[in-house]
């Protein structure tokens, strides 16, 4: 198993099906996501698992997630007052604008349980990096019909 901390940049839309793929199930606290309107800057710290490195019960590790050239942040079914409640990521989208030639779009984080971070940004410019050294897992996240798709794993 490697340890080799994650390092991945994202600049057009092409890149952030590898970005979804690494943050599925990765866990945050509501408070560990953060919008700097003066600096059009989101951040998501996640306790990611680590899927490329996974053989029996896996690994997780501390990632953060920033996005660059936010324009706006829209939340849907997340509890904002909450810092301490978390949420599981299931996937990571990207929404074009529409225009010819035109970078802008939406940013769609979706959790489980329904909820979703919409980001409006002026092109695609993400970087996700692992910052920590990795820890056992208590458990493989998995997908079946019947789980708690918001319990940490």
């Amino acid at each position: 198993m490697s340890s080799k901390p994650l390092r991945l940049i994202g600049e057009d839309a092409g890149d952030i099906a590898p970005v979804s793929a690494a943050l599925q199930d990765a866990i945050a606290r509501m408070g560990d996501l953060t919008f700097e309107a003066r600096a059009r800057r989101f951040t998501a710290v996640f306790s990611r698992y680590r899927w490329e490195a996974s053989r029996g019960q896996g690994e997780r590790v501390r990632s953060a997630l920033q996005v660059g050239s936010v324009l706006s942040v829209k939340a849907m079914r997340l509890r904002k007052g909450a810092p301490d409640a978390f949420v599981s990521l299931l996937s990571l989208a990207f929404e074009p604008s529409g225009e010819a030639e035109n970078p802008a779009g939406t940013l769609v984080l979706t959790f489980a349980g329904g909820g979703a971070l919409r980001l409006e940004v002026e092109c695609v410019d993400l970087v996700l990096a692992d910052v920590s050294a990795p820890w056992k897992a208590s458990a493989r996240p998995d997908h079946g019909a019947d789980d708690d798709a918001g319990a940490p794993a």
